[in-house]
């Protein structure tokens, strides 16, 4: 299993920033997708989930703002952040469960007010 999470960078609070995962080594279409956080100090926090069959949830922090995606053709996860804040500055880690936890490597997403 590989996941290749890339977009990160550095915004003013307000922006928007589009996080790809590129995923590999497993069935991707049959298997519910996580978008998780690690901000500076804070625990890894579950940010947004999409199911095989599209179904979503979010953090209710995020709700409104954020809008996690998949194609099931390209192999890859989304993270669409929009009217981002600080307190949304951490480390983006796209997660795969099966049986055991699968991470990418993470991109960082840093929002300045």
């Amino acid at each position: 299993v590989q996941l290749q999470a890339s977009g990160g960078g550095l915004v003013q609070a307000g922006g928007s920033l589009r996080l790809s995962c590129a995923a590999s080594g497993f069935h991707f279409s049959i298997n519910t997708m996580d978008w998780y956080r690690q901000g500076p100090g804070k625990e890894r926090e579950l940010v947004a989930t999409i199911s095989s069959g599209g179904t979503t949830n979010y953090k209710d922090s995020v709700k409104g703002r954020f809008t996690i995606s998949r194609d099931n053709i390209k192999r890859n996860l989304y993270l669409q952040m929009n009217g981002l804040k600080p307190e949304d500055t951490a480390l983006y880690y796209c997660h795969l469960k099966r049986g055991i936890d699968f991470w990418g490597q993470g991109t960082q997403v840093t929002v300045s007010s």
